[in-house]
């Protein structure tokens, strides 16, 4: 069974303070193979986001603010933790996300605009084992793989030019990604009757790359962070359910790096968290803790709150 922590559901909204973060004139791009082409690098990059369970991101909407609606949507379900009897470490993501970019084609005297809906669902394991460095300290190496699908439709008939491998792709096409990788991380556990106290210093990388894809793409990504992680819990002094209510204080720091930095317009993201949790081991022999917080976050030109919903087993 798994103990520490275990992610069950996130839902947050972290949104743009200018349209800055990617400017609507950008969206609409002329339909060529290379257009397409770096679209789908960039739909690759977006995914990168959500490959390892982080709050800092575990839920993204970007919204275009001139037409008033989200074009970059992203949510994910996460979870990770040890096995009780060993050292074995074993996380997972489950992510989905939605992208609305625009393109033009034309014959030179006339263009079309072509609305586009791009979804994308995206699954990332992880296994790694505990080395103990000190006492509540040990350094964790996780091999992590991935494997993803973006699915292209065009909103209303398009009229392509002839032979046009990127309208067709546009149309009704698909991008398949795997990817390979793994993390590096430091954890630190220090339990007590009057405080819990949990830290993680962690560095990913894991590269994307397309396969049996539509001919117009062949996409890949660099995703690498770096980010920390704590918390730390302890008695409030009411009881429910015939065991103690604890409060609950969260920060963690997340850093793009590689093909990440920049990518939604910032670089970096605080999230600052508090609430409570339940300790349900008195009725509940699986889960037997549950957390509810409230958690602001903020970055380079971002600003956002979030509502987390976790268990532990």
């Amino acid at each position: 069974m798994l103990c520490r922590r275990a992610l069950l559901a996130m839902v947050c909204a972290l949104c743009a303070s200018a349209t800055t973060l990617i400017p609507k004139k950008s969206l609409a791009q002329t339909v060529s193979d290379a257009d397409v082409q770096k679209r789908a690098n960039a739909v690759l990059t977006l995914m990168g986001i959500s490959l390892t369970p982080d709050v800092t991101t575990g839920s993204l909407s970007i919204s275009d603010q001139n037409a008033g609606n989200p074009y970059f949507r992203q949510s994910s379900i996460s979870g990770g933790g040890t096995l009780r009897s060993r050292p074995l470490y074993l996380e997972g993501t489950l992510a989905y996300g939605r992208y609305d970019p625009t393109f033009t084609a034309g014959d030179g005297s006339a263009t079309q605009s072509i609305p586009v809906k791009w979804d994308s669902l995206l699954a990332t394991g992880g296994v790694g084992w505990d080395f103990p460095l000190a006492r509540n300290l040990a350094i964790r190496p996780i091999f992590n793989v991935s494997l993803g699908r973006v699915e292209s439709e065009a909103a209303g008939a398009v009229a392509p030019p002839a032979g046009s491998r990127a309208v067709e792709f546009l149309r009704r096409g698909q991008l398949n990604a795997a990817g390979l990788g793994g993390s590096l991380m430091l954890d630190y556990e220090r339990y007590g009757p009057d405080g819990e106290l949990d830290a993680e210093l962690r560095y990913s990388n894991i590269h994307l790359q397309s396969f049996q894809s539509s001919s117009a793409v062949q996409g890949h990504s660099s995703a690498q962070s770096a980010s920390f992680w704590s918390r730390y819990r302890a008695p409030t002094g009411w009881v429910a359910l015939e065991r103690p209510v604890r409060y609950v204080l969260e920060y963690a720091y997340t850093r793009f790096l590689g093909d990440l930095e920049g990518a939604l317009g910032f670089t970096y993201v605080n999230s600052f968290g508090a609430g409570l949790e339940l300790d349900t081991s008195h009725y509940d022999g699986y889960a037997t803790r549950l957390r509810l917080l409230l958690r602001y976050k903020v970055g380079d030109h971002v600003t956002g709150w979030a509502v987390g919903l976790a268990a532990s087993f």
